[in-house]
């Protein structure tokens, strides 16, 4: 059994506090001019400065997948890896197809069947997007793991060093064969691997991550609101995108502030945090149940400020608890894997 890396726990958690904030505060990002300044800026803020959620959970995959020494076992990687996440994700898209029919004026069945129909192309449900790019880096881990334990590290820092460069020029709007979505989502990986195994984990080394993250935040902040005002109405371009460097230097920095402090926590603290981290998968699969009536029912009135903490911790513990009952049955276990 391999060691547990304890720092991976909390960017699990907060990983997943993320992705919900994100899905929470939707309903807001349009409103310019609707409501009141300092409610959008709200929301856009916690937007702008939490896109590196869901690229934390692509790196820690990376890190573990890219890491682990054990040979490669085609039908174990086929059933204990790909078929994990895809058999779950396969069920849930129906069910999730089956709530898009229900609304405040009530059920829809020419929705479902609109959604169903289209599933192969575009997920049922808004959070459900994260697989549609997920599930393929299946395909490509077995390669890096093969450049891993074949290759210099060097070729794998060259490859992250392109990768890197690919993804600026994608922020430009400067377009080519490097703007493919696979492309773009794959070097994740080795990013992960890289800052997991090749960066130092040096207080200079972390202070520079986090410097280097702060700027891309405040840049990103600052060009969706400049943008949104100058044009009238809420406008990100690509400075959103999972595929960009501002939020890949985001999510870095993330990263090694998590393995900087992660491994320190008081004995109680990661108690809690790997509770959540079990069932980090849960809560990102179950939460938008709990978030349904608020914004179907249109409970999101108030000031963003306190709105969105409350119904990331309603929404949250409602997955988690929910994800906790699902793993004490062998029957339902394997939904939340």
């Amino acid at each position: 059994m391999r060691e547990r890396v304890l720092f991976f726990d909390l960017l699990r958690c907060v990983a997943a506090i993320a992705v919900i904030a994100i899905h929470v505060l939707a309903p807001y990002r349009t409103e310019l001019g609707l409501i009141p300044l300092d409610q959008w800026l709200t929301a856009v803020g916690v937007n702008s400065m939490s896109r590196w959620a869901v690229p934390v959970f692509i790196l820690i995959t990376g890190a573990l997948m890219l890491s682990d020494p054990r040979p490669f076992d085609a039908k174990y990687y086929l059933k204990r890896r790909l078929g994990k996440v895809l058999m779950p994700f396969l069920v849930w898209s129906m069910f999730y197809a089956y709530l898009s029919g229900w609304t405040a004026q009530g059920f829809d069945i020419e929705t479902v069947k609109d959604v169903v129909i289209n599933s192969p192309y575009h997920a049922t449900y808004y959070h459900l997007g994260f697989f549609y790019y997920f599930i393929p880096l299946y395909f490509v881990i077995p390669f890096f793991q093969w450049m891993v334990r074949n290759a210099d590290d060097s070729v794998l820092n060259a490859y992250v060093a392109l990768w890197l460069f690919t993804s600026t020029l994608f922020l430009l709007k400067i377009d080519g064969p490097w703007s493919n979505q696979m492309w773009l989502y794959m070097g994740y990986l080795p990013l992960g691997y890289v800052l997991f195994k090749t960066v130092p984990l040096k207080r200079s080394v972390v202070t520079m991550f986090t410097g280097l993250g702060m700027v891309a935040l405040t840049v990103t902040l600052t060009m969706v609101v400049t943008n949104s005002l100058d044009a009238g109405k809420y406008t990100v371009g690509r400075w959103l995108s999972y595929k960009t460097l501002n939020v890949i230097l985001a999510a870095s920095m993330i990263f090694m502030l998590c393995r900087y402090f992660g491994e320190g926590l008081s004995p109680n603290t990661q108690k809690v945090v790997s509770f959540i981290s079990q069932y980090s998968l849960g809560i990102y699969l179950l939460h938008p149940i709990f978030l349904w009536p608020m914004k179907a029912l249109g409970w999101y009135q108030g000031h963003p400020i306190w709105v969105i903490p409350l119904w990331v911790v309603l929404s949250g513990a409602g997955a988690l608890a929910m994800s906790y009952l699902f793993s004490k049955s062998a029957k339902t276990r394997w939904l939340l894997p």
